[in-house]
């Protein structure tokens, strides 16, 4: 049996399908993969790689926040920003991490480049680059 998978943004539905797994991270509780017969499961989601395994393979979203909510044979994840490989600019995500790590430099303490350099290193992650 398989799980019905939900993967929506506010801009557009990025997956809706059949899944044996799906891999995500959430706030301060790490990784957690989800299978047919999941306990009910509501939990926040962090800057990360959502990873949809079926028999088809495996497709990973670029994720930015959200929540995931899993109802034993569903799981449905409402992702404020989420993007497919195809999606991805690798260039503007590399220029993102450079100006990242560049205002980290001036101040380690900056959680707004930490945000953004954790957002590029995802994207450039799901696109297949050199991160």
């Amino acid at each position: 049996m398989t799980l019905r998978v939900e993967l929506v943004s506010p801009e557009q539905v990025l997956f809706e399908g059949e899944a044996d797994m799906v891999v995500c991270r959430t706030l301060g509780g790490g990784d957690i993969a989800f299978l047919t017969g999941h306990a009910a499961f509501l939990g926040a989601l962090g800057i990360w790689p959502v990873r949809v395994i079926g028999p088809q393979g495996e497709v990973a979203f670029a994720c930015h926040g959200g929540f995931v909510q899993v109802d034993g044979t569903k799981v449905v994840i409402l992702s404020d920003v989420a993007e497919l490989p195809d999606q991805i600019d690798v260039p503007r995500a590399e220029a993102a991490r450079a100006r990242a790590e560049a205002a980290l430099n001036a101040n380690p303490d900056d959680t707004e480049a930490q945000d953004a350099r954790a957002r590029a290193e995802v994207r450039l992650m799901v696109a297949g680059a050199r991160v």
